[in-house]
């Protein structure tokens, strides 16, 4: 099996990495932080570069692109610990490219990825924490079409968002819409996450919605493996450039008068976190070759994935603290910045424990298929 990039996902990276390299530094991500935490310029800037059509069909206004390119832009994006969240554009992309109908895909694809239109995924509950088949939200259908009332917590950028895709339960059954922030009865509560990011509360009181599906389940377990795909991309490059400044640290800081790179003790741990981060690629790019297959493959996969994901983003953040020191958790320094997003990224889509439940749950159901 050939796992080289093609000539064009490598210009895809390369254009990526220029953009993170020049255009969004240490200091941009920190005024932007300081900001609330979302910068609209920055996202307009990614969908300059096409980023934001990269799931959806050419004659759509994207890219057409899949999810190995997808998983290059993710990666570069992480090294530069990007707040601006594109991920929900592909999952926007790649959910409404799948399952809405012609009326919607015309009035809502070309505009997100345009930029003109950032579209996130609303489905986090409280009471449901990680499971997507539990939800408090209702569907209703009147003559004037649907309305959705429910809550919805910790939406990605969900006061700085033009609409959010709901699942809500429709006749006992769990239907996606479409919602517009500004239709009548939504409201949001803005606040800062612990990468630096932001979110937001969304209520919705009898707020008119379009239907994306009935069968809401299924693209909901879609649009989340989408995102978890892209959340372990997104961790390998956070990782990668982890390791690289704790090594340039190793090499510069001094003790009894030589490197404590020099020191056996320490080697050893940089290189359990090289391992690590090595584990982490390789299931990344499984988890990216797995987002077309069939549905129970890809789920299977996505748990994996995720799982060791989480164990080895929280092995390198915290073997990076440590080998830093003092310095390590300063706001000043980039280090615990790279630490406070492998942190939130290992919860975001399920934590390690949610995933290896899957995992497990899964695994019996595949061993009761062949017992």
């Amino acid at each position: 099996m050939d796992f080289d990039f093609t000539d064009d996902q490598q210009q895809l990276r390369d254009a990526v990495h220029k953009w993170v390299e020049k255009g969004y530094g240490f200091e941009r991500r920190r005024a932007t932080e300081a900001a609330g935490g979302f910068s609209r310029e920055a996202f307009n800037e990614l969908a300059e570069l096409g980023l934001c059509g990269l799931y959806i069909p050419e004659d759509d206004g994207g890219l057409g692109m899949g999810p190995i390119e997808g998983m290059v832009v993710m990666e570069e994006l992480g090294r530069g610990i990007v707040l601006e969240p594109l991920a929900q554009s592909l999952i926007a992309g790649g959910v409404l490219a799948g399952y809405a109908g012609a009326e919607l895909k015309a009035a809502w694809l070309p505009r997100i990825a345009s930029g003109e239109a950032l579209v996130v995924l609303a489905q986090q509950e409280r009471r449901a924490r990680y499971r997507l088949d539990v939800c408090d939200s209702k569907a209703t259908q009147t003559t004037a079409g649907w309305t959705v009332s429910g809550t919805k917590n910790v939406v990605p950028a969900g006061d700085q968002a033009d609409a959010f895709l709901v699942p809500a339960t429709a006749n006992g059954k769990i239907a996606l819409f479409l919602v517009e922030r500004t239709a009548t009865g939504v409201t949001t509560r803005g606040y800062g996450t612990q990468d630096g990011g932001r979110a937001a509360d969304v209520v919705l009181a009898n707020t008119p919605a379009q239907l994306v599906t009935l069968d809401g389940l299924t693209a909901l377990e879609h649009a989340v493996d989408i995102g978890i795909a892209a959340t372990c991309a997104e961790a390998v490059g956070v990782m990668d450039q982890t390791l690289a400044v704790t090594l340039e640290y190793m090499n510069t800081r001094k003790q009894f008068g030589v490197a404590i790179a020099s020191f056996q003790a320490l080697r050893h741990r940089a290189a359990d976190m090289k391992m690590q981060l090595e584990l982490a690629r390789s299931m990344s790019y499984y988890a990216s070759l797995k987002l077309n297959a069939p549905a129970e493959e890809r789920r299977r996969a996505m748990a994996r994935a995720k799982y060791q994901l989480g164990q080895s983003m929280r092995f390198v953040s915290q073997q990076a603290v440590q080998l830093h020191g003092g310095i390590g958790v300063t706001d000043e320094y980039i280090v615990s910045h790279y630490f406070k997003k492998l942190t939130q990224l290992e919860m975001t889509f399920g934590d390690s424990l949610h995933q290896l439940g899957e995992v497990s749950a899964r695994m019996q159901d595949t061993a009761g298929v062949f017992a």
